[in-house]
């Protein structure tokens, strides 16, 4: 077994790195799992981001479509900017560390980082922690930008819809089924829904952003899983059974043997059962962390051509 280290004494290495992937001479390595399993972790993340970042946009053409500026400049623009001055930040800082870091420097941990920015917000950054110059100016810059973007996504619709009531109008008409006005009474009560709506969608963006970042690395988790029990089935039957030396009329009996064995495991662990769980925990990342960034569920109820219903004059049309 090896360590890795690539700049053993007297055996330099004088090649070039793989600049896309990873070198299958880490699979001898005695800090393979160490490694592989900070690579993954770091990968799950930043497609975590890449699909977030996919279902603001979304949000953003949504409220395009449906012509509410203000929730483009109270609501896409502020969650984008939060998101992308802390997850953002987090994946360029492991870019970052990737492109800079070399073996025989320091290498500090982006997620102590991370949690460092908020807090020792001002703080001198200690020397094993930074990662480049000014970096504690930058990171309390995007922490304050964080913050004023909370109050952002709170406050900034409500007010405007109560400074301009045609705003206000505007975004529930949708509502009105008699496409008639609303009298005070049940304006004050959409100006309350407001309110709570932005409470809600604040609070649940805010703390989604970190706890539906943390949920990607159950791609992580999925990748770890597959590997091991992957290499759990070569070492434990099949490298057992091509290693038996009893005879030469019983060995290729047990050959066979073993490879069916071994396939059979294969095509009913490594391939129905994690496929099904590979299927289910990608559903749930596109139905939770995807789709609850733009998804409502609003619309017209769905009502199937039923003779019945024209009969009974229930469908006009």
């Amino acid at each position: 077994m090896y360590g890795m280290d690539p700049y053993p004494k007297g055996y330099e290495y004088k090649g070039n790195p793989y600049f896309f992937g990873i070198d299958p001479f880490w699979n001898l390595a005695e800090n393979k799992l160490t490694f592989i399993n900070s690579y993954k972790m770091k990968l799950a993340v930043i497609l975590g981001l890449i699909q977030m970042t996919f279902g603001l946009i979304l949000s953003f053409k949504n409220f395009q479509f449906k012509g509410k500026t203000v929730d483009i400049y109270c609501t896409f623009v502020p969650q984008m900017i939060f998101l992308q001055s802390l997850i953002g930040y987090l994946c360029f800082m492991i870019f970052f560390k990737w492109f800079t870091c070399g073996p025989r420097t320091t290498q500090p941990s982006l997620l102590i980082c991370l949690i460092n920015m908020f807090l020792q917000f001002g703080s001198p950054i200690e020397e094993h922690m930074q990662l480049y110059s000014n970096q504690m100016y930058i990171q309390s810059a995007l922490v304050v930008i964080a913050v004023i973007c909370v109050p952002w996504m709170l406050g900034a619709k409500p007010l405007i819809e109560h400074m301009y009531p045609r705003i206000q109008h505007a975004s529930y008409e949708q509502f009105d089924n008699d496409g008639e006005e609303e009298g005070e009474e049940e304006e004050h009560h959409s100006m309350v829904d407001v309110i709570v709506h932005q409470g809600i969608e604040t609070i649940e963006f805010t703390l989604g952003c970190i706890s539906n970042t943390a949920s990607y690395l159950r791609l992580w988790a999925l990748s770890l899983a597959h590997a091991e029990l992957s290499e759990v089935l070569w070492s434990m039957v099949m490298q057992g059974g091509l290693g038996m030396d009893i005879n030469p009329y019983v060995n290729p009996i047990a050959i066979v043997l073993t490879f069916s064995f071994w396939a059979v495991a294969t095509v009913a662990i490594l391939i129905v059962m994690e496929g099904l769980s590979a299927f289910l925990h990608a559903l749930r990342l596109h139905w939770v962390e995807f789709q609850n960034k733009f998804y409502k569920g609003e619309g017209h109820l769905f009502a199937p051509f039923s003779f019945e219903r024209v009969l009974n004059g229930q469908d006009e049309e």
